[in-house]
């Protein structure tokens, strides 16, 4: 079903998942109860999650393991229906909206691949062509623009079991785009990749996204993929969405400290550093002051009157680290609001 055009590419409006996971006691005591009389426990996978995503944007989403990201992700691509809540992505709804729907998105999974292993990358660019219905005119122009992104050189004529991992990334994503998307769902694309790779990958994604304007909605555990593909990002942990905004003002509101960053002309006791700030680190001439937000100017511009430096500036904490306490603060409030329950239902 075609729904109205939104000014959005993606609404998630209050989106749940709930899955009933068997619940059974150790022993061959309990294997036989639960035969005889079944236990469930309800689990949220995704609790009432609501955001939007205006067309153009590229928005990080973040969480540990388990959080709810992929679910998330699967559902608003159509690929599983959600126990309560709607949603729309390129103006249809994921569920309904059929090929015509299929047509305006990719879904890009780093831990899974559609290439066919033992034929050359370029064997899939034809059958995806087929598949979407793209005209010979309209795939050799896009071939020859992705092969040119992704440095793809001889790589689509060699069988896929011989190219390396990083390799088959590019090709995974070349296959994916054939069709020139609108929206872009990307589950940890540089999974597993080497720092080279990973560049190369997140290279591409800003290039694309600046050509075609494309949606991207990205989840990864690399920061690196962060902060140079979005500026916004999603937080969620234990199915429940905790922050939605701007990635500097995430690290404003949980890490209210910035980072000065010395190289000494002169050796200085470690005591003298305190008197500016809490040492995180000191192995001369190097160290690392930290100080609160409100105070870093002031306490450079006094490290720098009174002190022989060779080198200053200033920086905020490490993404990894800022995320890591917005988990840490958030993770038992989630425990606790997390709905679980253990029902019983008789044998069929």
């Amino acid at each position: 079903m075609h729904l109205s055009p939104m000014p959005s590419a993606i609404v998630a409006t209050e989106l749940s998942k709930t899955y009933d996971v068997k619940v059974r006691d150790p022993g061959i005591k309990g294997a036989l109860a639960a035969l005889a009389r079944p236990r469930y426990r309800q689990v949220r996978a995704v609790d009432n999650v609501s955001f939007s995503i205006e067309r153009g944007d590229a928005v990080a989403f973040l969480g540990p393991n388990g959080a709810g990201k992929t679910t998330t992700l699967k559902m608003l691509t159509g690929l599983l229906f959600p126990t309560a809540g709607k949603a729309q992505v390129a103006g249809y709804d994921p569920w309904s909206g059929g090929n015509p729907f299929r047509q305006r998105i990719a879904f890009v999974l780093g831990n899974k691949q559609q290439l066919l292993w033992d034929l050359p990358p370029e064997e899939t660019f034809r059958l995806n062509r087929a598949i979407y219905g793209v005209s010979l005119a309209d795939y050799t122009t896009r071939r020859a623009e992705l092969v040119e992104l992704l440095l793809l050189g001889d790589l689509i004529d060699k069988p896929v079991r011989q190219l390396s991992l990083g390799e088959r990334m590019k090709c995974e994503l070349a296959a994916a785009l054939l069709h020139q998307p609108e929206v872009l769902f990307l589950d940890e694309p540089t999974l597993g990749l080497d720092l080279e790779a990973q560049q190369t990958i997140r290279t591409f994604l800003g290039e694309y996204r600046r050509r075609h304007g494309a949606t991207i909605l990205l989840t990864s555990h690399y920061m690196a993929d962060v902060t140079a593909l979005a500026s916004r990002v999603l937080i969620i942990n234990r199915g429940r969405l905790l922050y939605d905004g701007e990635l500097s003002e995430l690290v404003a509101r949980i890490a209210p400290i910035k980072r000065i960053e010395l190289v000494l002309s002169e050796t200085v006791s470690r005591a003298r550093l305190e008197e500016y700030g809490t040492v995180a680190h000191y192995a001369p001439p190097r160290a690392t002051l930290e100080v609160p937000r409100e105070t870093a100017t002031a306490a450079s511009t006094r490290l720098l009157t009174d002190l022989d430096v060779a080198d200053l500036s200033i920086q905020d904490p490490p993404i990894e680290e800022v995320i890591r306490i917005a988990f840490g603060e958030t993770e038992q409030d989630a425990e606790e609001d997390t709905v679980r329950t253990d029902v019983q239902r008789a044998p069929p």
